[in-house]
């Protein structure tokens, strides 16, 4: 029994040795591919930029085909084309689901920019490693040239069993309303035994990560009244309510005096399970200037872990402020305010009642008899999963040898509604979030990049997981 046990170590550790060195000296191929996809500005629903998301389209149908799918192109209610790809595997063999997006923000700032965003550039970073740059050359076009690559690799090592389904979507950065509707609309699409949503990453460079827990949300409009018009502050100021003070006061009832959200009512005290985020880590990921604090952690009796502050409690951000500007100021007391406030919440907790909750709350706390109005005006479930279920913890196994370390458990502050969506439709599926980005990538910022061996051994993983899933 030992004999054979040790020969199938063997043979595990040469599937996966072969499978690396064959996405390796694929590096041309992935390169170029990722290339001729980032050189389309494939914003949805830009005007002026329809063809761009079209072409982009038309670009991962051919690429899927060539692959050996067969590929139905749909156009989706809200305009943009999702691409559905099929291999058959054997009879009765289970079936995964394959997910990225092709579609990407806006470059922005071009002068912010140190080579063009649609040509992927190759350049060595601060650190001496070599990236990618480009828009989407992580979030998502790197994934989906990941995805392409396993696939390759697969074919050169004897293939797989299972059934494959691609679902590659046009308008994920918009909403995804189109996705989100043909979910319902033709649930046995996206039928799965396992869900792999390529649009997450790793905690750092070289670092295996599944994620598994993302945050739900809300957006919040609040508007303090506190004169039927602006007066005199000469004649009235002191005495008479400042609404942009009273806005202020207000929102920053929600928050400690160490930097810790508080919302009436609500628990905001729960801990992180999984994988820490060091606190000096945090500080460049969010390049935080010199001198300023992380929220949190002043308390003397010891500091909030950056993981519960961003992964397991509520947080709140003000994203908009409205009031005179300071261009238009004038000697007046202002009689209004408005703010946008956007709400984060752990999964598995109810977003739109936390969302309520702040509406109370700052109803609750406005000074001076301020009017008050509040309003949830969008709120979206979180999602968590299991990593000790059957196809998780084989994709985590998976991308332990590739990486050769213990793969970590970590949260993610954005939200992907379409992992819900999928989970209700399907119940029984196990969905798994990982991929290419990590945090030097930047996306959604100037000069966005991707570790090219980040690529190779998440491709690598995937293909030896669709290989083991059989």
């Amino acid at each position: 029994m030992a004999y054979f046990m040790a020969r199938a170590r063997q043979g595990t550790v040469e599937c996966m040795t072969n499978i690396i060195d064959s996405v390796r000296s694929d590096r041309d191929t992935i390169f170029r591919q990722l290339s001729e996809l980032v050189a389309f500005n494939s914003v949805h629903n830009e005007p002026g930029l329809e063809d761009q998301a079209q072409d982009a389209s038309q670009w991962v149908k051919a690429a899927l085909e060539e692959a050996g799918a067969t590929v139905e192109t749909i156009e989706t209610t809200d305009g943009s084309t999702a691409i559905l790809g099929e291999r058959k595997g054997e009879e009765g063999a289970k079936t995964v689901l394959l997910y990225s997006h092709y579609d990407v923000v806006p470059a922005g700032d071009r002068a912010a920019w140190e080579a063009d965003p649609f040509t992927l550039t190759e350049r060595e970073s601060a650190d001496g490693s070599t990236r990618w740059y480009g828009r989407g050359a992580a979030d998502c076009k790197g994934n989906v040239a990941m995805h392409l690559a396993a696939l390759r690799a697969l074919e050169a090592n004897g293939g797989t069993k299972v059934n494959l389904k691609y679902l590659i979507e046009g308008s994920e950065e918009r909403g995804g309303e189109g996705l989100s509707q043909l979910i319902k609309d033709r649930p046995e699409l996206f039928a799965a035994d396992a869900i792999l949503i390529a649009d997450a990453g790793n905690a750092a460079v070289g670092q295996p990560t599944l994620t598994t827990s993302l945050r739900g949300g809300a957006q919040i409009e609040v508007e303090v009244n506190t004169l039927a018009a602006p007066v005199h502050s000469g004649q009235f100021g002191g005495a008479a309510p400042d609404a942009v003070k009273a806005l202020m006061r207000t929102l920053d009832s929600l928050t400690d005096e160490y930097g810790r959200t508080t919302i009436d009512g609500v628990d905001t005290s729960a801990h992180w399970q999984g994988q820490e985020y060091p606190a000096e880590a945090f500080r460049g990921d969010a390049q935080l200037l010199e001198g300023t604090e992380i929220m949190g952690s002043k308390d003397p009796e010891g500091a909030t872990p950056v993981a519960d502050m961003v992964w397991s409690r509520p947080a709140i951000s003000v994203t908009g402020f409205t009031s005179t500007p300071v261009a238009e100021a004038v000697n007046a007391v202002p009689a209004t305010a408005a703010a946008k406030l956007n709400l984060r919440v752990p999964a598995g907790t109810d977003a739109r009642a936390i969302g309520e909750a702040v509406c109370e709350h700052v109803k609750n706390h406005a000074p001076w008899g301020a009017h008050v109005k509040a309003e949830v005006v969008e709120a979206n479930a979180g999602f968590s999963t299991d990593p000790k279920k059957p196809a998780v913890a084989l994709l985590g196994h998976c991308l332990s040898e590739a990486y050769g370390k213990d793969t970590a458990a970590q949260g993610m502050g954005g939200s992907i509604p379409l992992t819900t969506e999928l989970q209700e439709a399907h119940p029984n599926a196990e969905i798994a979030l990982y991929g290419v980005e990590e945090p030097k990538c930047t996306i959604h910022s100037a000069n966005e990049s991707v570790d090219p061996t980040e690529i190779e051994h998440v491709a690598a993983a995937e293909a030896l997981f669709l290989q083991r899933y059989a």
